[in-house]
């Protein structure tokens, strides 16, 4: 039983490669589409990732793959992404991507927190709850999840037309 999983030889393989471009590898899944293959890989870092990254990593991931033969001589399609608003925060970097945004936490006990993050360190989160400020543990915390705010329009017209 001592061969890892495709996964895991995949996570191994890319860490390395993501992290020379300054990314965090967040995530690969392979997946079976009719006869080809796709390799998702999901990449992140603090600030967000623009295209420009997307691309510069995708060359990267796509020639360790070439080297590494870890996806065999079938076709595949490489798909480098990152996470979008929708993915739940568990580990401390996601919580520190998540400053300045709302966010709702469910935990341990059961109960469900929301309010918005001020700053995360290693070991929790400081929340800003209905103006209070409120310390939370990650073992405190099973996950999180930014909430979508939507601004009213007029929020968003610069006064200066004409």
């Amino acid at each position: 039983m001592g061969s890892a999983s495709p996964r895991d030889h995949l996570m191994k393989l890319l860490e390395p490669v993501v992290a020379a471009e300054g990314l965090d590898l967040e995530d690969v899944t392979v997946t079976q589409a009719g006869r080809r293959r796709l390799l998702r890989v999901v990449v992140d870092r603090d600030g967000g990732v623009s295209l420009d990254h997307v691309a510069d990593v995708s060359q990267a991931v796509s020639a360790a793959l070439d080297e590494d033969d870890a996806m065999g001589a079938a076709p595949y399609t490489l798909e480098v992404s990152s996470p979008g608003v929708d993915r739940p925060l568990t580990e401390p970097r996601h919580w520190r991507r998540a400053a300045g945004r709302l966010v709702k936490a469910e935990l341990r006990d059961g109960g469900v927190i929301e309010g918005r993050v001020l700053s995360a360190d290693d070991t929790g989160v400081d929340l800003d709850v209905a103006g209070a400020a409120r310390r939370l543990d990650y073992q405190d915390l099973t996950r999180g999840r930014v909430q979508v705010e939507f601004r009213r329009i007029d929020d968003d017209v610069d006064g200066d037309e004409g």
